[in-house]
Formats: structure tokens, sequence, C-alpha cells
């Protein structure tokens, strides 16, 4: 039972290295399929929600998240081509004759496409650690639109606060010290989002 099992194990070792370059393609392809709907997806919501998503950050959170988003597709873009690469090969118009030399071209072959399956997992990997820190960069620094200060411009004044209410005749600003002023509409030239209040 033993030498059999044996047999048919040295048996499997022996088909392995013809069945290999197959095996990895197929895998690469799987990868080719993720990556490629990774960052087609986070193209997509870039371009959907990502500029009015960013517009609610500081300006240094926004660079941050910004950069993080822009490293991100790019490394997600070069593990969809290595993917690729490693699925399909290179283009070759060399006609391997020999046993030998299909033997050689076979072994360089899977050596190129698990160097090109590892970089291609290691790009997924850091690409998507760096959306996820894109979001926490975005999630930690968006100000609730109820705490973040205004500043209402009238014919007269200059006010900085809190909006505490607005309504269709009347804004509320409550300043820094709890002072509370009500202005109707028709006094107000300008609200505008303030970062602070001077």
């Amino acid at each position: 039972m033993s030498a059999r099992s044996d047999r048919r194990w040295a048996e499997l070792a022996r088909e392995l290295e013809f069945t290999r370059l197959p095996e990895l393609r197929r895998q690469a392809e799987g990868w080719r399929t993720g990556l490629t709907g990774l960052t087609a997806l986070l193209a997509v919501l870039v371009l959907l929600k990502g500029r009015d998503s960013l517009t609610d950050l500081p300006e240094a959170a926004r660079a941050t998240a910004t950069g993080l988003l822009l490293t991100a597709f790019a490394l997600l873009t070069v593990g969809s081509f290595l993917a690729v690469r490693a699925a399909h090969g290179a283009p070759e118009h060399e006609i391997l004759l020999g046993g030998q030399a299909l033997r050689r071209w076979t072994e360089q072959e899977v050596a190129r496409v698990t160097r090109s399956l590892a970089w291609a997992s290691l790009t997924y990997v850091l690409g998507v650690a760096l959306v996820v820190g894109a979001l926490v960069v975005a999630w930690t620094t968006t100000q609730d639109a109820s705490t973040r200060p205004v500043v209402v411009r009238t014919h007269t004044a200059v006010i900085c606060g809190q909006l505490s209410l607005a309504d269709r005749r009347q804004v509320e600003i409550t300043s820094e010290t709890g002072f509370r002023v009500t202005l109707p509409w028709t006094e107000v030239v300008s609200v505008k989002p303030a970062t602070n209040c001077p």
C-alpha cells in the first residue's frame, strides 16, 4: 500500500511539471478579473461621489485623501497589468521546436508568472490599504454640518458662529461665547461655511 502510494505521488509530481504553467495562468486570470473589477469600482466611486465628499474635508485632509486614492488607483492598475501579463504571457514570436528548448521556456515562464502574481497580489493589498486609509482620513476629519461655523455677512457687520436656525424668515447664529444673534434674511448678504471663527 505504501509503495503504491509513493509511486502515485511520484507520478503526480512528474505531472505537476507539465501542468504547473496552465494552473498558474488560471490563477492569474482570477487575479486579473478581481483587480480589474476593483480598479473600475474605485474609479467609478471617485468620479461619482469623491469630489462631493472631498470638498467637505479640511485642505490638508483633502490633499492626503486625494493622494492616497490616486496612489491606490495607480497600484491597482499596475496590479491589473501584471495579472494580465501573468495570465496571458508576453507576445513572443519564437517557435520552440525542441523538447529541451520548450522545457527551458516553460521553466522561465513559470518563474515570470510566479513573480508577476506575487507583485500583483502585493499591489492589490497595498491599493486596498490605501483606499481604507483615504476613507479613515475622510471619516475622521469630516466635520458634522451642524457643528461647522459659518460666516454671515450683513450690510453692516460680519458675524461668525454656529448656525442654530435657518428658516424662510430668519437665520440664527450662536457665537462661541453663547450669545445668539437672530437676523432676518432681508439683512443677510451671504452665509458661508468657515473653518473656524477668528
